[in-house]
């Protein structure tokens, strides 16, 4: 994908970022109620711009991903998880996904993190798949965590080693 740039998010991100927030929002992968206009703020206290790597195609928002320390302790302070991941229908297909997780683990390991892990609902096949592919394993299912339009669906944990 030609133009494309994975960058730190700045504040004048906010916008953009809700509105594609609000253009990716599904069930595949959300377990939040649909966002509703006027969207935003993206960044909160919880989400700032220093946890999210932007895909910038030519000028465009093309995707995101959100990648954090999972917890204030320093025993776990050498793990990041990635708790966001989103692309642009109109660049689906293009690899911008794997650029997003490959750029996150590299931010990781720049972070001194040793380890990265995640949480994928069980019925997105698309991200498990793409996780997997990336050196991701399954390390834990909670069953039945969340009710989405009416079913039961699994919360799949899954994490990797940083290291070579």
């Amino acid at each position: 994908m030609e133009n494309l740039i994975i960058r730190a998010a700045t504040e004048a991100d906010d916008g953009p970022l809700a509105e594609l927030d609000a253009r990716t929002w599904s069930t595949l992968h959300a377990v939040q109620p649909r966002p509703e206009p006027p969207y935003g703020p993206f960044f909160t206290e919880r989400n700032r711009p220093g946890h999210i790597l932007v895909a910038d195609a030519g000028g465009r928002h093309a995707g995101y991903i959100r990648l954090v320390p999972p917890t204030p302790l320093a025993v776990n302070a050498h793990v990041r998880q990635i708790q966001g991941l989103a692309v642009d229908d109109a660049f689906r297909g293009h690899g911008l996904g794997r650029a997003l997780v490959r750029a996150a683990m590299e931010e990781a390991r720049r972070q001194g993190a040793t380890r990265i892990t995640l949480r994928v609902l069980a019925h997105n096949a698309p991200a498990r798949s793409l996780y997997e592919a990336e050196g991701f394993a399954v390390e834990g299912v909670l069953p039945g965590e969340f009710l989405l339009d009416g079913g039961y669906v699994d919360d799949v944990l899954m994490g990797r080693l940083l290291t070579a």
